[in-house]
Protein backbone atom coordinates (compact mmCIF):
# COMPACT_ATOMS: atom_id res chain seq x y z
CA UNK A 1 0.00 0.00 0.00
CA UNK A 2 2.75 2.61 1.22
CA UNK A 3 3.94 2.32 -2.47
CA UNK A 4 1.38 3.58 -4.44
CA UNK A 5 0.19 5.71 -2.08
CA UNK A 6 3.74 7.29 -1.63
CA UNK A 7 3.70 7.06 -5.71
CA UNK A 8 -0.06 9.26 -6.18
CA UNK A 9 1.80 11.96 -3.19
CA UNK A 10 5.30 12.52 -5.09
CA UNK A 11 3.36 13.00 -8.24
CA UNK A 12 0.61 15.17 -6.89
CA UNK A 13 3.75 17.06 -4.77
CA UNK A 14 5.40 17.60 -8.19
CA UNK A 15 2.92 19.00 -10.44
CA UNK A 16 1.75 21.98 -8.01
CA UNK A 17 1.16 24.87 -9.97
CA UNK A 18 1.46 28.31 -8.11
CA UNK A 19 -1.49 29.89 -9.58
CA UNK A 20 -3.94 27.38 -8.28
CA UNK A 21 -2.27 27.14 -5.47
CA UNK A 22 -3.15 30.78 -4.69
CA UNK A 23 -6.80 30.32 -6.00
CA UNK A 24 -7.76 27.23 -4.54
CA UNK A 25 -8.84 28.50 -1.41
CA UNK A 26 -11.34 31.08 -2.84
CA UNK A 27 -13.89 28.52 -3.94
CA UNK A 28 -14.86 27.47 -0.47
CA UNK A 29 -16.26 28.99 2.83
CA UNK A 30 -14.51 26.65 4.84
CA UNK A 31 -10.82 26.08 5.36
CA UNK A 32 -9.49 23.04 2.66
CA UNK A 33 -6.28 21.67 2.58
CA UNK A 34 -4.30 21.12 -0.94
CA UNK A 35 -1.10 20.37 -2.44
CA UNK A 36 -2.51 22.89 -5.54
CA UNK A 37 -3.06 20.98 -8.74
CA UNK A 38 -5.03 21.44 -11.61
CA UNK A 39 -8.17 19.25 -11.53
CA UNK A 40 -7.60 17.61 -14.95
CA UNK A 41 -3.74 17.25 -14.10
CA UNK A 42 -5.10 15.07 -10.89
CA UNK A 43 -7.29 13.41 -13.26
CA UNK A 44 -4.19 12.29 -15.51
CA UNK A 45 -2.44 11.47 -12.10
CA UNK A 46 -5.81 8.69 -10.98
CA UNK A 47 -6.26 7.48 -14.08
CA UNK A 48 -2.34 6.40 -13.99
CA UNK A 49 -1.83 5.43 -10.98
CA UNK A 50 -4.79 3.31 -11.21
CA UNK A 51 -4.02 1.41 -14.43
CA UNK A 52 -1.00 -0.04 -11.82
CA UNK A 53 -3.65 -1.15 -9.21
CA UNK A 54 -6.62 -2.32 -11.09
CA UNK A 55 -5.77 -5.85 -10.70
CA UNK A 56 -6.03 -5.90 -7.61
CA UNK A 57 -9.30 -6.86 -5.25
CA UNK A 58 -11.94 -4.70 -4.54
CA UNK A 59 -10.86 -4.38 -0.98
CA UNK A 60 -7.45 -3.68 -1.63
CA UNK A 61 -8.52 -0.90 -3.75
CA UNK A 62 -11.32 0.51 -0.91
CA UNK A 63 -8.40 0.19 1.16
CA UNK A 64 -6.10 2.56 -0.37
CA UNK A 65 -8.89 4.66 -0.82
CA UNK A 66 -9.43 4.92 3.02
CA UNK A 67 -5.71 5.99 3.27
CA UNK A 68 -6.60 9.01 0.59
CA UNK A 69 -9.15 9.87 2.22
CA UNK A 70 -8.12 10.32 5.60
CA UNK A 71 -5.23 12.74 4.64
CA UNK A 72 -7.42 15.48 4.19
CA UNK A 73 -6.07 16.57 1.08
CA UNK A 74 -8.88 17.40 -1.92
CA UNK A 75 -6.39 16.04 -4.28
CA UNK A 76 -6.28 12.81 -2.50
CA UNK A 77 -10.34 12.52 -1.91
CA UNK A 78 -10.64 13.58 -5.72
CA UNK A 79 -8.50 10.25 -6.69
CA UNK A 80 -10.55 8.66 -3.85
CA UNK A 81 -13.91 9.23 -5.82
CA UNK A 82 -12.40 8.65 -9.08
CA UNK A 83 -11.11 4.54 -7.86
CA UNK A 84 -13.93 4.00 -6.30
CA UNK A 85 -16.24 5.09 -9.14
CA UNK A 86 -13.83 2.97 -11.32
CA UNK A 87 -15.12 -0.02 -9.23
CA UNK A 88 -18.74 0.51 -9.99
CA UNK A 89 -18.97 -2.69 -11.62
CA UNK A 90 -18.38 -4.65 -8.30
CA UNK A 91 -20.13 -2.01 -5.69
CA UNK A 92 -22.03 -4.95 -3.43
CA UNK A 93 -24.85 -4.05 -0.98
CA UNK A 94 -22.45 -4.49 2.16
CA UNK A 95 -20.24 -1.61 0.35
CA UNK A 96 -22.79 0.99 1.77
CA UNK A 97 -21.54 1.18 5.05
CA UNK A 98 -18.06 1.97 4.20
CA UNK A 99 -19.34 5.39 1.51
CA UNK A 100 -21.34 6.55 4.43
CA UNK A 101 -18.42 6.08 7.12
CA UNK A 102 -16.56 8.16 4.00
CA UNK A 103 -19.06 11.03 4.11
CA UNK A 104 -19.19 10.98 7.96
CA UNK A 105 -16.21 11.09 9.14
CA UNK A 106 -14.21 12.43 5.70
CA UNK A 107 -16.10 14.76 3.34
CA UNK A 108 -14.93 18.51 4.46
CA UNK A 109 -16.09 20.37 1.53
CA UNK A 110 -18.58 20.60 -1.36
CA UNK A 111 -16.14 19.83 -4.30
CA UNK A 112 -15.67 16.32 -2.23
CA UNK A 113 -19.17 15.90 -1.80
CA UNK A 114 -20.44 16.45 -4.70
CA UNK A 115 -17.77 14.60 -6.36
CA UNK A 116 -18.50 11.29 -4.57
CA UNK A 117 -21.94 11.10 -4.42
CA UNK A 118 -22.86 12.43 -7.78
CA UNK A 119 -21.16 9.65 -9.45
CA UNK A 120 -20.29 6.23 -6.57
CA UNK A 121 -23.15 7.14 -4.34
CA UNK A 122 -25.02 7.52 -7.04
CA UNK A 123 -24.37 4.91 -9.09
CA UNK A 124 -24.72 2.63 -6.47
CA UNK A 125 -28.64 3.75 -4.99
CA UNK A 126 -29.04 3.03 -8.78
CA UNK A 127 -28.24 -0.58 -8.32
CA UNK A 128 -29.53 -0.99 -5.06
CA UNK A 129 -32.43 1.05 -4.67
CA UNK A 130 -33.80 -0.20 -1.18
CA UNK A 131 -30.68 2.01 -0.18
CA UNK A 132 -32.61 5.24 -0.83
CA UNK A 133 -34.29 4.66 2.46
CA UNK A 134 -30.85 5.44 4.07
CA UNK A 135 -30.07 8.02 2.29
CA UNK A 136 -33.39 9.76 3.30
CA UNK A 137 -32.04 9.24 7.26
CA UNK A 138 -28.64 11.29 6.07
CA UNK A 139 -31.46 14.37 6.17
CA UNK A 140 -31.29 14.00 10.03
CA UNK A 141 -27.44 14.41 10.62
CA UNK A 142 -26.03 16.73 12.43
CA UNK A 143 -23.72 16.89 9.81
CA UNK A 144 -23.93 18.92 7.12
CA UNK A 145 -22.11 16.97 4.52
CA UNK A 146 -24.50 14.31 4.95
CA UNK A 147 -27.37 16.65 4.82
CA UNK A 148 -26.06 17.62 1.45
CA UNK A 149 -24.86 14.02 0.31
CA UNK A 150 -28.66 13.10 0.42
CA UNK A 151 -29.91 15.80 -1.87
CA UNK A 152 -26.53 15.67 -4.23
CA UNK A 153 -26.28 11.68 -4.28
CA UNK A 154 -29.60 12.26 -6.68
CA UNK A 155 -28.31 14.24 -9.46
CA UNK A 156 -28.14 11.91 -11.96
CA UNK A 157 -30.84 9.48 -11.51
CA UNK A 158 -33.21 12.52 -10.89
CA UNK A 159 -32.25 13.42 -15.16
CA UNK A 160 -33.31 10.36 -15.92
CA UNK A 161 -36.83 10.51 -13.77
CA UNK A 162 -35.71 7.91 -11.44
CA UNK A 163 -37.05 8.27 -7.54
CA UNK A 164 -38.94 11.33 -8.31
CA UNK A 165 -41.09 10.48 -5.56
CA UNK A 166 -38.25 10.38 -3.13
CA UNK A 167 -36.73 13.03 -4.49
CA UNK A 168 -39.65 15.34 -3.33
CA UNK A 169 -39.89 13.90 0.00
CA UNK A 170 -35.81 14.27 0.71
CA UNK A 171 -36.68 17.91 -0.24
CA UNK A 172 -39.42 18.22 2.00
CA UNK A 173 -37.07 16.69 4.47
CA UNK A 174 -34.42 19.50 4.08
CA UNK A 175 -36.74 22.09 3.48
CA UNK A 176 -36.10 24.87 6.08
CA UNK A 177 -32.46 23.68 6.63
CA UNK A 178 -30.97 26.65 7.64
CA UNK A 179 -27.42 25.40 6.04
CA UNK A 180 -26.88 27.45 2.59
CA UNK A 181 -24.90 24.96 1.63
CA UNK A 182 -27.83 21.94 2.15
CA UNK A 183 -30.23 24.54 0.56
CA UNK A 184 -28.21 24.61 -2.96
CA UNK A 185 -27.75 20.70 -2.71
CA UNK A 186 -31.44 20.09 -2.46
CA UNK A 187 -32.00 23.18 -4.94
CA UNK A 188 -29.71 21.56 -7.20
CA UNK A 189 -31.43 17.98 -6.75
CA UNK A 190 -34.96 19.78 -7.84
CA UNK A 191 -33.16 21.76 -10.94
CA UNK A 192 -31.73 18.33 -12.44
CA UNK A 193 -35.43 16.69 -11.17
CA UNK A 194 -37.11 19.60 -13.69
CA UNK A 195 -35.03 18.61 -16.76
CA UNK A 196 -37.17 15.52 -16.71
CA UNK A 197 -40.44 16.57 -15.00
CA UNK A 198 -40.11 20.74 -15.13
CA UNK A 199 -43.98 20.76 -14.53
CA UNK A 200 -43.99 18.96 -11.42
CA UNK A 201 -41.25 20.82 -9.92
CA UNK A 202 -42.58 24.15 -10.41
CA UNK A 203 -46.04 22.90 -8.63
CA UNK A 204 -43.92 21.81 -6.21
CA UNK A 205 -41.53 24.98 -5.56
CA UNK A 206 -44.84 27.09 -6.32
CA UNK A 207 -46.72 24.98 -3.28
CA UNK A 208 -43.38 25.23 -0.89
CA UNK A 209 -42.05 28.77 -1.95
CA UNK A 210 -43.41 30.46 1.61
CA UNK A 211 -41.52 28.64 3.09
CA UNK A 212 -38.78 27.33 0.76
CA UNK A 213 -35.03 29.55 1.37
CA UNK A 214 -34.65 31.59 -1.96
CA UNK A 215 -30.99 30.01 -2.15
CA UNK A 216 -32.80 26.40 -2.62
CA UNK A 217 -35.59 27.90 -4.80
CA UNK A 218 -32.96 30.02 -7.25
CA UNK A 219 -31.01 26.68 -7.25
CA UNK A 220 -34.21 24.55 -8.27
CA UNK A 221 -36.13 27.23 -10.99
CA UNK A 222 -32.66 27.74 -12.45
CA UNK A 223 -33.14 25.76 -16.33
CA UNK A 224 -37.08 26.46 -16.32
CA UNK A 225 -37.94 29.28 -18.72
CA UNK A 226 -38.32 32.98 -17.72
CA UNK A 227 -41.85 33.25 -17.14
CA UNK A 228 -42.30 30.91 -14.92
CA UNK A 229 -38.82 32.06 -13.17
CA UNK A 230 -40.60 34.90 -12.58
CA UNK A 231 -43.79 33.73 -11.40
CA UNK A 232 -41.69 31.37 -8.77
CA UNK A 233 -39.89 34.49 -7.74
CA UNK A 234 -42.86 36.67 -7.08
CA UNK A 235 -42.95 36.68 -3.30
Amino acid sequence: MHEIINRVRERLLQSTDENTQKNSQRFFKETIRFYGVKTAVVQKISKECFADIKHLPKAEILAFNETLWQSGMIEESFIACNWTYALRKQFQPDDFKLFRHWVDSYISNWASCDTFCNHSLGEFVEMYPDYVQELKAFTQSENRWMRRAAAVTFIIPARKGRFHSDIFEIADLLLVDTDDLVQKGYGWMLKAASQYDQQRVFEYVMQKKAVMPRTALRYAIEKMPKELRQEAMKK
